[in-house]
């Protein structure tokens, strides 16, 4: 074959590559997108993720209508970006039967009235939706308050049916405070710790990553007898140690009489 016949095979090879050759630009069913509240979990078209603080047990409580304004979000083996992890990423039934992708335990969902990449519109919704993050240093529960003695309790601590939105740390544990307590100061622990195990204090560094209706101005830190205890609003927090570390227990409110170790979220007020 002479030369300028081979250049020019060479030549309608290259264009016939060039005209047929696809876009392999990796696609992710979940990654990580940027926002005015930093990095978030992303789905289709890279559109926020959210959690929904009713599902602190970790089954969809968002059913029937609500699920016209918040989508569930399911990918049966979903692809991720390198910097998520399979392990983080599960599958839930939910109640009617369908399945629903949940990350650290929480199901996603998306928002109907987010339109593209990088929208969050449904961030503080009620005070209970949030945008997914990989990285919460607390979190909130919505959910029946019931305390050690079995009783259902409402918000102000009387007797009844009906969900509270309340404090969790990042495991999803519920934080109290102590009604005796001053502000910044912790009058319940004693100087040896024995008490500790009943009502443990909450050993957490000052957040960096919290939903948007706190401010890490919200906590500082004080010193208990050399070790750390963290403070909301002038309040000392807390576990008890009877909810064993149980997602969202609450059997705390009720010991030992309703209102003596409240909970608390984004309405409580400072202690003075």
């Amino acid at each position: 074959m002479k030369k300028s016949s081979l250049l020019l095979s060479l030549g309608v090879m290259l264009f016939i590559a060039a005209c047929t050759k696809t876009d392999n630009t990796p696609t992710f069913d979940v990654s990580l997108g940027q926002t005015t509240l930093g990095q978030v979990l992303t789905g289709a078209n890279g559109k926020t993720l959210y959690f929904f603080a009713s599902d602190i047990s970790g089954q969809s409580q968002c059913t029937g209508n609500c699920l016209t304004n918040w989508p569930v979000f399911y990918k049966e083996s979903p692809t991720l970006s390198t910097d998520l992890a399979a392990a983080d990423f599960g599958t839930i039934t939910r109640s009617d039967g369908t399945k629903q992708t949940t990350y650290k335990g929480w199901p996603l969902y998306y928002y109907s009235g987010d339109t593209k990449a990088g929208d969050i519109t449904g961030e503080k919704a009620n005070n209970v939706w949030f945008v997914a993050k990989t990285n919460y240093s607390l979190f909130f529960a919505n959910a029946q308050l019931v305390g050690n003695d079995g009783k259902n309790y409402l918000a102000d601590y009387t007797v009844g049916d009906g969900k509270t939105v309340y404090l969790v740390d990042a495991a999803g544990r519920t934080l109290y405070g102590y009604v005796p307590d001053k502000k910044n100061t912790n009058a319940y622990t004693k100087s040896d710790f024995s008490n500790n195990a009943t009502w443990p204090i909450a050993e957490i560094a000052i957040p960096s990553n919290l939903p948007s209706n706190l401010s890490a101005s919200d906590f500082t830190v004080i010193d208990v007898f050399g070790r750390k205890q963290l403070v909301f609003r002038g309040h000392p927090l807390y576990y008890f140690g009877l909810d064993n570390n149980a997602k969202g227990s609450t059997k705390g409110v009720s010991v030992p009489r309703p209102g003596v170790w409240p909970v608390y979220n984004a309405s409580t007020t400072a202690l003075q």
